[in-house]
């Protein structure tokens, strides 16, 4: 990837990752999601907004499941430096209707912060919802999901106590080409960073992991997903799915849906205590 990216000019180099320029209806699509979340909210029991630290995006939201189930957590995109979570609730519909409960986080952006510290933050906010997950008669098994730069954040998560399988949905997990594009401005990644927190660079998490992305994507984005495919090979449980002509954006609609390519995959991870048959005879 990183070999292809430097034969370019600087110009090329931004296009490869720039998604939103990709995507010519990205705009009508994010307001769609906005309008879909905002429905979502109105129709569903949750708790928006949580706080789990003190900076003002380290928030989530946790939407009620059925007693005993699991909790599909979902982590937003955004390169590390755009996006809210808000606009993503929608993206829980899907888990509510297989009775799961479901839950977002936040993190604070770049260049405010650095990629060390929000991924921290998310771990951080991975294991606040847990709790609040306990709390609330959930089983304590996190889904951990997340889109483009939440796909990274998923990865960085797999280790987390409590975490049973992840999915990363067009995911950057080598971040030696971000460095050479103009997403660095706001990241300003150091040596050590692209070393420590690129997945491919690290001792791959014994967890089942999802490798998703669009067949209309930008070649760099697929290249990123199939070379961490390609690195897990041979994990138990693992999967590679490419969802047919979906662009950036419109795979996420496989994760929202309650019959979702993607959300079907997360499922089989799926351990509620209440669908156990000792327990229907209990």
């Amino acid at each position: 990837m990183l070999d292809c990216l430097l034969n370019l000019p600087q110009v090329a180099r931004d296009a490869a990752y720039d998604n939103t320029r990709a995507v010519a209806n990205s705009a009508r699509q994010l307001a769609d999601f906005e309008a879909r979340s905002v429905e979502l909210v109105q129709r569903s029991a949750g708790q928006l907004d949580v706080p789990f630290g003190t900076a003002e995006r380290l928030r989530y939201d946790f939407f009620e499941g059925e007693s005993g189930a699991s909790t599909l957590l979902f982590i937003h995109g955004g390169y590390w430096q755009m996006r809210h979570k808000n606009t993503f609730r929608f993206v829980a519909q899907g888990a509510l209707a297989h009775g799961l409960h479901a839950a977002l986080i936040g993190y604070t952006l770049a260049p405010e912060t650095t990629l060390t510290q929000i991924v921290e933050q998310v771990r951080s906010g991975i294991a606040a919802v847990r709790r609040h997950a306990l709390q609330q008669g959930g089983n304590g098994r996190i889904l951990l999901c997340g889109w483009s730069a939440g796909g990274h954040l998923t990865a960085m998560g797999l280790n987390c106590e409590g975490v049973v399988a992840g999915l990363g949905i067009s995911g950057i997990y080598d971040l030696a080409p971000i460095a050479h594009t103009y997403l660095n401005q706001a990241l300003r990644l150091s040596g050590a960073e692209i070393e420590q927190l690129s997945p491919l660079c690290l001792p791959a998490t014994r967890k089942p992991f999802v490798t998703a992305y669009g067949t209309a994507e930008l070649p760099q984005l697929q290249a990123q997903s199939q070379a961490f495919a390609a690195y897990r090979c041979g994990m138990e449980g693992d999967a590679e799915v490419a969802i047919e002509g979906a662009d950036h954006f419109s795979i996420l609609n496989a994760l929202a849906q309650e019959d979702g390519v993607l959300l079907q995959a997360l499922l089989q991870h799926r351990c509620e205590s209440h669908r156990l048959p000792w327990r229907l005879n209990s």
